[in-house]
């Protein structure tokens, strides 16, 4: 599969940010090894791979849960009470952000400023923004990706 998104990819402009993407996108992470064979197949530097995932926040270097659940940091987010729902989700899952739970379901993550300010805070489950989300509230948000 790897080979086949550089094969595909390989002579676009911004190559090595859309192989990325795509490695991201079809097998939910990159890899430092995934970074060298990237780098080595698109003649690019290691250093240039790298940069790349490491200053876009939506790239990861180890496996996710199936599902995401992300908490905004960002100011309004933060004040607004990001930090009580955080621990809140502690409760609920067992887990910290950056962990996975054991069984590979869910990953919890914080994030920088996700852009709805005024919706604050702001949960990101998978791709769907919720807002105005209360620490009471949580339960039933995350019971749509909580297998039973």
């Amino acid at each position: 599969m790897i080979d086949q998104i550089i094969d595909e990819n390989k002579d676009r402009p911004g190559a090595t940010m859309v192989v990325l993407n795509e490695l991201q996108s079809n097998i939910g992470f990159v890899s430092e090894a995934m970074q060298e064979y990237t780098a080595a197949r698109l003649r690019v530097p290691m250093s240039r791979v790298h940069g790349v995932i490491s200053f876009y926040s939506f790239f990861t270097t180890t496996p996710r849960g199936k599902h995401t659940v992300k908490f905004c940091m960002g100011t309004a987010c933060y004040v607004g009470g990001t930090p009580a729902l955080i621990e809140k989700a502690k409760q609920i899952i067992g887990i910290e952000p950056g962990q996975t739970t054991a069984d590979g379901n869910i990953t919890l993550e914080v994030c920088r400023c996700v852009g709805a300010c005024s919706q604050a805070p702001v949960i990101v489950v998978d791709d769907d923004v919720t807002g105005r989300v209360k620490p009471n509230k949580l339960p039933q948000v995350l019971k749509a990706v909580q297998e039973v």
